[in-house]
């Protein structure tokens, strides 16, 4: 069995605070496992800097140094490769191409954005650190074709780029929501002072537009920009629940429970809360963008220059329609099935490391 280090620099897979990140870093776990790669989380040193904070920098790459002589004893002669999870700007990969390479052994990455554009200003001994990790890695797994396109356009020589689909991290789509009234909405994300809160906003100018009377959305989520989110709702009770942070394993009769997934996705990457909708059998509601048309099948996207009209249409649509839903639901849980689960990221991911490896001996 092929052994590997895994890392995720932005926040390692048992991180106490859920998240996008956090799942996707689980669910690549169980897939290279499903695939035949023994993958060891190696480091829980958490390389971020959210505001470009040169001191903080300094003090990351000096815990980063110590980290790499930490390692190289530890694991040299114990793993065949270096895996990685998310290498960009604010979060770059400061240990792996140093450890691999005094191990001898091939570097991946899965997941890396490539920024030339933060090379000057607040960030650029970061995105310098980024871009230096990404020309190291003999292979790079992406997941949004965006990132393959940059990726393409700074490809290293012999560098090998693998599209690989975000997943869930199960074998089956689970279960299916059965048919209700249609005006049960649901929205699941974290409630965070950034590019969530626009997402929340344009929810806020949406709902007034509906035509739909007895429409009832639900709120899953939690985070520091709760209080606001809940006053902006707060015109719209009855029709508004928040249940707050559920665990990932509460959320699947939640989605049962709905008809229609709304979250317009401003500025996604792509979104396994989309994914999860879809595999119960919900037809989804979003704005779209290049992450948002990695997960969710195009005629279920809404133009971005329509705003909450368009999504107010959409929704409408949705309540009134009920063939049109079921069968939006149906096509959202075959997208689901046929690309987005693990046997399928397992596939594709033991295939392009044992290229990789083999390539190496």
């Amino acid at each position: 069995m092929t052994r590997a280090a895994f890392y995720a620099p932005l926040k390692a897979p048992d991180h106490p605070v859920p998240s996008g990140d956090r799942e996707m870093a689980r669910a690549l776990l169980a897939a290279l496992a499903h695939g035949g790669i023994e993958s060891k989380t190696v480091s829980h040193l958490r390389l971020y800097d959210g505001k470009g904070d040169a001191a903080r920098q300094t003090d990351l790459m000096a815990q980063a140094r110590a980290e790499i002589a930490r390692l190289v004893p530890l694991l040299t002669g114990k793993c065949d490769l270096w895996i990685t999870y998310h290498n960009y700007y604010k979060s770059p990969d400061l240990i792996g191409p140093a450890v691999a390479r005094k191990m001898g052994v091939p570097y991946v990455q899965i997941e890396t954005s490539r920024a030339r554009s933060r090379l000057t200003g607040p960030w650029a001994r970061f995105a310098e650190a980024a871009e230096a990790a990404s020309d190291a890695a003999g292979l790079i797994f992406y997941l949004t074709r965006l990132d393959g396109e940059t990726l393409e356009r700074d490809r290293a020589p012999g560098q090998r780029l693998i599209h690989l689909a975000p997943f869930l991290q199960r074998d089956d789509p689970g279960i299916a929501a059965k048919p209700g009234t249609g005006k049960r909405i649901l929205t699941v994300a974290m409630m965070r002072d950034d590019v969530k809160r626009l997402s929340y906003g344009l929810i806020a100018q949406t709902l007034p537009r509906l035509k739909t009377a007895d429409w009832h959305l639900t709120l899953v989520g939690d985070g520091p920009a709760r209080t606001q989110i809940e006053d902006e709702m707060a015109r719209f009770a009855p029709h508004v629940t928040f249940l707050g942070r559920l665990d990932r394993a509460d959320l699947e009769p939640i989605y049962c429970a709905h008809d229609i997934f709304f979250w317009p996705g401003v500025n996604e990457a792509y979104g396994m809360a989309y994914l999860e909708a879809q595999a119960a059998g919900l037809p989804v509601v979003a704005q779209s963008g290049p992450g948002v048309q990695e997960v969710v099948p195009e005629a279920q996207l809404v133009p971005v220059a329509e705003g909450p009209a368009g999504m107010a249409r959409a929704l409408d649509l949705l309540t009134t329609d009920d063939a049109l839903r079921l069968r939006r639901g149906a096509e959202a849980r075959r997208t689901v099935t046929d690309r987005h689960l693990l046997p399928a990221a397992a596939a594709t991911l033991s295939t392009g490391i044992a290229a990789l490896t083999e390539a190496a001996q």
